[in-house]
């Protein structure tokens, strides 16, 4: 601000020092960050889209063209879109169903079954599908053994080198996202609400789908979406299960380009497809989202009434258990049964009982010590 009667030279002073108080000193801070982001994104998308283009004959789409073209390329893009549906779907119904019970009933243990959710969460995928081929592989899966002497039969009751059998394993890794995104959302959803459409005379059905539902969906819509592309992502499970059944994903397909003699230009052609895909699925969810969300209008948040189970308290409880043992008990003990036995497939006695395993791998085998080293460094 000037005054009448200041001199050229003050007004300017007095200008400068006004921007300086307006100038925000975190600016540069920000843009660098900014600046430093930026580059991480563009720096390896950027070198995708340019070797796509290569080739042992220059610039061209000759890359794009084979993939969308060869059998072989468009096979792996369908059996990765359908193996993530199914997932997606699968998760959906697993994760809302278990996130439910634990928010709006009576259940018991409910501590137990969040840090059981939580066990298969940290799971590691490659981890559950390395567990699942000692469990349900054809020839020497311990379910299968015990389907055949229990009935005689010659043939296996499972065989989880397939597309079932990928689906299966992805999916009991997948469900934690929509659980957790479902708890969240059933925590928040007032009781009230649900009161107020009985008293108008709405039975136990309609609430559901003309209260309930609406207000979960966007949560089911996310936990959906979370739970595709982390399938879409996915390489350990798909390359443990998938490849020995001859079922190709993006990611493995992606993996044998990589083979000798490399493709380079046809493996950066074919990662385009997964880029694409991921940002038209997050943008997607953006969209339908947007900045929609619920609250209780009102002085007090509404009281949170827990569902009565009755005589299915006990039964629920046990479909629980016998869900969460598919992704945590029942792997986790044929990995520490296959640990301390000397011949896995057969069972764990005395005889067979050893901790030389543990002893070879972590004290002897010198691959085993630079892997933890190189992990814990990571």
């Amino acid at each position: 601000m000037s005054f009448p009667g200041t001199t050229v030279a003050e007004r300017i002073r007095q200008a400068g020092s006004f921007s300086l108080r307006r100038f925000d000193r975190t600016l540069p801070v920000w843009i660098g960050a900014a600046l430093f982001l930026v580059f991480l994104m563009l720096l390896p998308l950027g070198w995708i889209f340019v070797a796509s283009f290569g080739g042992e004959q220059g610039w061209s789409f000759a890359g794009y063209v084979q993939v969308f073209t060869e059998k072989a390329f468009l096979r792996a893009i369908w059996n990765t879109l359908i193996i993530s549906l199914w997932v997606g779907v699968i998760a959906v119904v697993i994760g809302s169903l278990l996130g439910w019970l634990v928010t709006r009933t009576d259940l018991p243990l409910k501590r137990t079954i969040r840090a059981l959710v939580m066990a298969s969460f940290v799971t590691p995928p490659f981890l559950g599908a390395f567990a699942w081929t000692l469990l349900a592989g054809p020839n020497a899966g311990l379910l299968n053994k015990i389907y055949r002497s229990l009935t005689g039969s010659e043939e296996a009751l499972f065989n989880i080198f397939s597309m079932e059998g990928l689906i299966f394993v992805m999916a009991l890794y997948s469900f934690p996202y929509v659980f957790s995104m479902i708890a969240n959302v059933c925590e928040l959803i007032s009781s009230d609400l649900e009161d107020a459409a009985n008293i108008l005379g709405a039975d136990k059905l309609r609430v559901a789908l003309t209260v309930t539902l609406p207000l979960a969906a966007p949560a089911l819509l996310g936990g959906f979406i979370l739970a595709f592309l982390h399938s879409l992502s996915l390489f350990g499970a798909p390359a443990i299960l998938g490849l020995p059944a001859s079922v190709h994903t993006i990611t493995t397909q992606i993996w044998a380009l990589f083979q000798y003699p490399p493709r380079l230009d046809l493996a950066a052609a074919f990662s385009v497809p997964l880029l694409l895909a991921t940002m038209l699925l997050i943008a997607l969810q953006k969209k339908i989202l947007g900045r929609r969300g619920y609250s209780t209008v009102g002085g007090k948040g509404g009281e949170r009434r827990l569902l009565h189970l009755g005589i299915f308290r006990i039964p629920v409880f046990l479909l629980v258990l016998a869900l969460l043992s598919l992704s945590v008990f029942l792997p986790y003990w044929i990995l520490l049964k296959a640990a301390l036995a000397k011949a896995w497939a057969v069972p764990l006695t005395w005889d067979n009982f050893t901790l030389e395993n543990f002893k070879f791998a972590f004290f002897q085998y010198g691959d085993t010590q630079a892997a933890i080293l190189n992990t814990f460094k990571l």
